[in-house]
């Protein structure tokens, strides 16, 4: 029985990604699980390590889960926080076609 092929959901990052913002980031991935997720995080500002994490764990769970789990679009704050804190997101970046 092969698997129906849903179309992604999608999340927009808020601009403010710091510790307040960490567990409703949290909550927001926990109700898309199980789904293809793309995540759009061209309107950050500022992102919090904490943030980071949730979002790289979040991945994690999505690779276990066998789901994608991409960015659609990045921030040049976003980029350089994540850099600025060792942590690599190429291999989830969306892929052109």
């Amino acid at each position: 029985m092969a698997a129906k092929k849903a179309a992604p959901k999608n999340l927009s990052l808020a601009p403010v990604l710091d510790l307040n913002e960490a567990q409703a980031l949290h909550s927001k991935l926990m109700g898309l699980r199980g789904n293809n997720l793309t995540i759009d995080a061209s309107a950050v500002e500022r992102v919090g390590a904490l943030c980071v994490q949730v979002l790289m764990a979040g991945a994690k769970s999505w690779e276990a889960d066998k789901h994608a789990f991409t960015f659609a679009k990045v921030s040049d704050a976003f980029t350089k926080t994540t850099q600025l804190i060792g942590v690599n997101i190429d291999h989830l970046m969306a892929k052109e076609i």
